[in-house]
Parts: C-alpha cells; sequence; structure tokens
C-alpha cells in the first residue's frame, strides 16, 4: 500500500516526502479539529479521584 501510494505521487523523492508531510498534518488538524470533537460527545467521562 505504501509503495503504490509513493509510486503514484509526482516529482522527486524529496517532493513526495514533502507531499506526505503536509498530508499527514492535514490528517493530524482533520482529527483534532473534526472527528475527536465528535467522538467526545458520545465518550462519557468519569470523574475518578486517586488520593
Amino acid at each position: 500500500m505504501y509503495g503504490a501510494l509513493w509510486r503514484a505521487l509526482p516529482g522527486p523523492w524529496w517532493v513526495r516526502v514533502l507531499i506526505l508531510v503536509i498530508l499527514l498534518a492535514a490528517v493530524a488538524a482533520a482529527l483534532v479539529f473534526w472527528v475527536f470533537p465528535w467522538v467526545d460527545q458520545f465518550v462519557t467521562i468519569q470523574e475518578v479521584t486517586v488520593e
């Protein structure tokens, strides 16, 4: 799968690495701003006190 992704990206190796870093940052941002807040409404947080 990763080999197919690597071959599908255009340009020399440094452009491919740059594109992958940008894609990784976009996925991380999407998780932080949209997915995790959406999932948070379904997860019940139990208040636990450690003494």
